[in-house]
């Protein structure tokens, strides 16, 4: 619904007029692949606000200046939208998420430094099983955002190829063997989700087939959630998805972390935590 303005009315209780809140639809260039999902998860939340008593405004990061509102709950990433939100919450206002924590999680080699200072187990620089190099000054957009090399020359020759293709910053990370897998969290409520994308083939660019097969080694979810929460609160983000990869003794390295994904797996749980979640912050 990229472009489109939808007004969610009704009956509004007296105490809550106060209450307008915008929901910023990520831009499209944001979502290679994945523009109906991200638009479902956000129209999901803003349902679930409506029938609570909230007068909602959805609008496109697209069409700017956005609406006046008591809060902003945003996908959005254009340097425009953070902007204007970070001048919005300088002023009392609430936003999820907030400017500053979605600017971090588009800029990989400062997330990753966060992740480590916060004791994450991220991805090793150096391995023996190969490389893997990521667009650090923004997200991953299209095919060739992110790349593997089987080895260090390949990887010193990407790396100047993915430079003189226009990428000012890139981030080399070594493989890590073992199942991938991607999960999904609300800060501040016991939502946790994890699911295994090679078992169902839904992927952005099939980057996680070069982990083969899940072979479903045993692993400590409490554990993965603990380690998502904690970076979670590093970043100061409430709303947040991310890959890790399981390694066959059962440890993890959590290899992405991610502003507001799509919760395609689990749309409708991820959409009562976040909008329990945004309540909470507003009270």
């Amino acid at each position: 619904m990229t472009g489109a303005v939808v007004l969610f009315g009704g009956m509004i209780e007296t105490h809550l007029m106060q209450y307008r809140l915008v929901f910023i639809q990520r831009s499209e260039r944001y979502s290679p692949n994945s523009v109906d999902k991200d638009a479902a998860i956000l129209h999901a939340v803003a349902e679930r606000m409506t029938r609570q008593g909230y007068e909602v405004l959805v609008v496109s990061e697209d069409e700017q200046p956005f609406p006046s509102a008591s809060a902003y709950i945003s996908m959005g990433r254009h340097a425009a939208t953070l902007q204007y939100l970070s001048g919005q919450q300088q002023q009392g206002r609430l936003v999820v998420n907030k400017p500053e924590a979605v600017h971090l999680c588009c800029h990989r080699i400062s997330l990753t430094e966060v992740l480590k200072r916060a004791g994450v187990s991220v991805a090793p620089e150096e391995g023996s099983h190969g490389y893997w190099l990521k667009r650090a000054d923004g997200v991953a957009e299209k095919q060739g955002d992110v790349r593997y090399a089987a080895d260090r020359q390949a990887c010193a020759d990407m790396l100047q190829q993915m430079k003189r293709q226009g990428m000012a910053q890139v981030q080399v990370s070594a493989h890590v063997p073992g199942d991938v897998v991607k999960f999904y969290g609300v800060r501040g409520t016991p939502f946790f989700f994890y699911c295994y994308p090679a078992d169902d083939g839904n992927t952005k660019f099939g980057d996680e087939l070069q982990n083969g097969v899940s072979r479903h080694y045993p692993f400590s979810a409490e554990a993965l959630h603990q380690a998502a929460d904690k970076a979670a609160q590093a970043v100061d983000i409430e709303v947040y998805g991310g890959d890790c990869i399981v390694r066959p003794d059962g440890s993890f390295a959590i290899i992405d972390f991610n502003d507001w994904p799509s919760f395609s797996r689990c749309r409708e749980q991820a959409a009562e935590a976040i909008a329990r979640r945004i309540k909470n912050l507003m009270e």
